[in-house]
């Protein structure tokens, strides 16, 4: 997520079920209008703190994170108190009603939450997270990708990837490699909407070059 405090002008950010804690990053991104947070480590509200002041922000998904805590309703109201510039709050639309009972129910925060020494990322230590706790098959970790994958590239005007694409990746790897591998994916498909057409150009060049590597090799393989 440290890739985000050198895209001040992206619109689009999706890390879910990545292992991210720490929001501070996003703090200086202020034409994100959309933030895909579900199912990661992110532990209290006060890292909503970052968000704030983001004026374009429109649509949040945070749901499945520690923070969302054991009470639905505190929570949302929370989130609304502090962002009430939403329009979609975990995939459901935000009402006057309830920016209204926010003013009532809902936190203030004031202050970011405390640093922690964990870095983003893979964890090292062996306790399981609470993020982690909930077991997710992999079919379902990779629609959810999926989807997330081709709303990006339909922002940039490209052609959703296909499922037997997106799912090639193998069910041997660890779950930090494919956390790795989907970060640098949607690192690369979120830069290239600051390309120019002659830095797209130059990346049509660079690809085509590695998949006729990749193709070659394959066929010696065989």
């Amino acid at each position: 997520i440290s890739i985000c405090r050198d895209l001040p002008n992206i619109e689009v950010i999706t890390f879910s079920v990545n292992g991210i804690s720490d929001l501070e990053p996003l703090n200086q991104c202020q034409n994100l209008s959309e933030l895909y947070l579900r199912k990661n480590n992110i532990a209290s509200l006060n890292e909503l703190f970052y968000l704030k002041n983001l004026p374009r922000l429109r649509v949040l998904w945070l749901s499945e994170n520690p923070c969302c805590g054991s009470d639905p309703h505190r929570y949302r109201m929370t989130v609304l108190r502090n962002l009430p510039s939403l329009q979609k709050l975990d995939n459901q639309a935000v009402t006057e009603e309830e920016l209204s009972q926010a003013l009532v129910d809902g936190e203030e925060i004031t202050a970011p939450p405390a640093r922690r020494s964990v870095e983003n990322g893979c964890p090292e230590s062996t306790e399981s997270s609470a993020a982690e706790s909930t077991t997710e098959t992999e079919s379902e970790l990779l629609n959810f990708s999926l989807e997330e994958t081709n709303k990006i590239r339909e922002e940039l005007g490209m052609k959703p990837v296909p499922r037997d694409k997106f799912s090639s990746f193998s069910p041997r790897e660890t779950d930090c490699n494919r956390k790795k591998r989907n970060n640098v994916l949607n690192a690369i498909l979120l830069l290239m909407k600051e390309l120019d057409a002659e830095g797209l150009e130059i990346i049509q060049q660079t690809v085509g070059r590695r998949l006729q590597a990749f193709r070659k090799k394959e066929l010696q393989e065989e």
